[in-house]
């Protein structure tokens, strides 16, 4: 066979085998290919179409309406209204990029300087946020505007929420709190909540921080709702395919009657210190008063760097409850304990009689007393309507400071009262078992006899809240009734609209003698009629009983004389005063300081005298009289008072724009 003829049957050969190995691929690779469509349309049939139904079909949390907070009268404290916000994406826009998007962005719509910052401060605080409001409240104009050039900005939104108003402004801004944006910290503590309550919480950007917003914030949150949305392959949703609608928080009805509230902060003035009125008959608070005030409503979508530095670095510290934090020396208002205290374990009579003669000589120390000036023999009576520290100074040493811790422990001091606010201090009734503990060199852990004695007066190291000293005077008032304080009533279902009160641990009372009890409130009243707040209690229509004190706020210098003139303001004595009324039977106790005020009858007594007018007589004070109460010169009330509930309340200024309120 010629070789052209075996080369050419070779070649065919070759051919035929490539073709054949080809086929065989192609058989294979269809192989494979049936296999993975079994494996897909039998084997994973399920999963697979349950994927595809969740990339077709979105569930979208529906934050609930938070629940309102209104007075003991309805008066509403805290709502809602709902407005647009303009949002930026900062995940998709960063740096530079970021700067120009917000330059483009303020051509369309407003955007201030403080918008900027805010806006800066929050990408600071809420790192990890897919998209933080460059602008809040826009008007429909700006939301049309907007709108109609939406297209040119891929990482900006227009999204309608709810905003969370406090329509009285500063007033009651201490016990009411404010709501912010959800932090990381706050974020981790949600994580470790049950999931039940996690899940109520998808879509939330908002949480209370402060106040009764922090400490009542699972009954004012609500219940999240849900819908369930056909979205594009673009995410964008294309219609509603069912839903479930959120149930609205409950409404928080306080016992606080925001109208005395309005009252004492104005009485305040520009002067800082505190109030607490309480009812002694259930532990409900009528007023809480912290001064100065701060507006919850520059918190609500995030305050900004220069307003924050300006309310925390203030050296009147306004963002301080004194109320629950301020704590105090009690001065002389502690005495009518301390009496109590000798009477209950024994160490005195009503009738004992203690000669002061203007000092107490302890050792190589001299306590004054009155500025050297003597009262001469003093009863129990007496030394609680003249004040008398000789008396006081005496009875601490004889009673010791164990003692005294035993008795007047009992009455609250030095512990927490339990009031439903969340970061209550303690405050400190001291004791020797205290200074063991609280100090670590052995030479401060001793206890010096001498550090007993200013004890009896409401000095040394006792310190405490003006909630202890008001929930104190309740106490002791009432013949030993104790209650926790609270400041809500009750709690309102935000669909059946039942209120339930809210539930009060029982506390035991104190086994106080009637007639121990009585020796307290006669020289209580004696203060008012007799004593150091006579002036300021002149033509009152009822019986009411006090106690004045000073308390300092520096140590003095064995040997040197107070003199408030050549001390720095912030470095003078506080005022103080406790009262209740009426004396037959007191529906009202109250504590009261202003800081570096001075005597108690000068500042802070004339505050407890109007209190009462208001509570008992339905009465608010003329322009003039509260002009001089602010000024510290006020005595019995002058000019004519007028109806309370004639007064208008202060109020912030109504929201600029609102899209319907809920």
């Amino acid at each position: 066979m010629p070789a052209v003829l075996r080369d050419v049957e070779q070649e065919i050969d070759r051919f035929r085998g490539r073709v054949l190995a080809a086929a065989v691929f192609v058989l294979l690779l269809f192989a494979l290919l049936a296999a993975r469509m079994v494996h897909l349309q039998v084997f994973r049939h399920d999963d697979l179409a349950t994927q595809a139904e969740a990339n077709r079909i979105a569930v979208v949390p529906i934050v609930p309406n938070r629940g309102l907070i209104v007075d003991r009268h309805g008066v509403v404290l805290a709502t809602n209204y709902s407005a647009y916000t303009l949002e930026i994406a900062t995940r998709e826009a960063r740096g530079a990029e970021l700067e120009a998007l917000i330059d483009e962005l303020a051509q369309v719509v407003e955007i201030t300087p403080r918008d900027r910052r805010r806006f800066r401060q929050l990408m600071g605080d809420m790192k990890g946020a897919e998209s933080l409001p460059i602008r809040s409240k826009l008007t429909d104009e700006e939301v049309a505007r907007f709108t109609a050039q939406s297209f040119r900005f891929p990482a900006a939104q227009i999204r309608a929420r709810l905003f969370r108003h406090y329509p009285l402004g500063e007033t009651g801004s201490h016990l009411l709190g404010y709501i912010g944006r959800i932090n990381a910290a706050e974020k981790k503590d949600i994580e470790e909540w049950p999931e039940e309550e996690q899940g109520n919480y998808k879509g939330t950007e908002y949480i209370g921080k402060l106040g009764l917003e922090q400490a009542y914030e699972k009954p004012l949150h609500g219940t999240t709702g849900f819908e369930e949305v056909e979205t594009s392959a673009g995410g964008r949703a294309v219609r509603r395919l069912s839903s479930h609608p959120p149930t609205p928080g409950d409404k928080l009805v306080l016992s606080i009657d925001i109208r005395l509230q309005a009252l004492v902060e104005q009485l305040f003035g520009d002067r800082r210190g505190a109030l607490v009125a309480i009812d002694p008959r259930n532990g409900e608070l009528l007023a809480f008063v912290s001064k100065p005030t701060f507006d919850p409503n520059l918190f609500v979508d995030g305050i900004d760097s220069e307003s924050w530095k300006e309310l925390n670095e203030s050296i009147d510290k306004p963002l301080l409850n004194r109320a629950l934090r301020g704590t105090y020396p009690p001065g002389s208002t502690f005495k009518p304990f301390m009496a109590m205290a000798a009477l209950n374990s024994g160490k005195r009579s009503a009738s004992t009689i203690v000669n002061d003669g203007g000092t107490f000589q302890f050792g190589n120390h001299t306590f004054r007393s009155h500025g050297d000036k003597g009262l001469g023999p003093v009863d129990m009576y007496r030394s609680i309507v003249k004040s008398s520290n000789v008396y006081y100074y005496s009875l601490a040493n004889e009673m010791g400071v164990d003692l005294m811790h035993a008795e007047l422990g009992p009455f609250g001091f030095g512990v927490r009262t339990g009031i439903d606010l969340q970061s209550e201090v303690t405050g400190l009734l001291p004791s020797t078992e205290w200074k063991r503990r609280f100090f670590k060199k052995p030479e401060q852990q001793r206890w010096y006899a001498g550090e007993t004695i200013s004890l009896g007066i409401g000095q040394g190291y006792n310190n405490f809240t003006m909630l202890q000293l008001a929930s104190a005077t309740a106490t002791l008032v009432s013949g030993g009734q104790r209650f926790q304080p609270r400041l809500v009533r009750e709690i309102e279902d935000a669909i059946s609209g039942q209120r339930k009160p809210v539930e009060r641990e029982a506390l035991a009372p104190l086994a106080l003698k009637p007639e121990h009890v009585e020796v307290i409130r006669r020289a209580l009243q004696g203060v008012t009629q007799e004593g150091t707040s006579t002036r300021i209690f002149a033509g009152a229509a009822y019986a009411s009983g006090g106690k004045t004190g000073t308390a300092q706020a520096v140590g003095i210098r064995q040997g040197q004389k107070y003199d408030a003139a050549k001390l720095a303001e912030h470095q003078r004595d506080h005022s103080l005063y406790m009262a209740m009324a009426p004396v037959e039977a007191p529906t009202v106790a109250l504590a009261v300081v202003v800081e570096n005020a001075g005597f108690g009858a000068e500042a802070a007594a004339p505050i407890a005298r109007r209190v009462f007018d208001y509570l008992l007589q339905g009465q608010w004070p003329s322009e003039e009289d509260i002009a001089l109460v602010r000024q510290g010169r006020a005595g019995a009330p002058v000019g004519t008072p007028r109806r309370a509930i004639d007064v208008p309340l202060p109020g912030a200024a109504a929201p600029a724009t609102q899209a319907g309120s809920p």
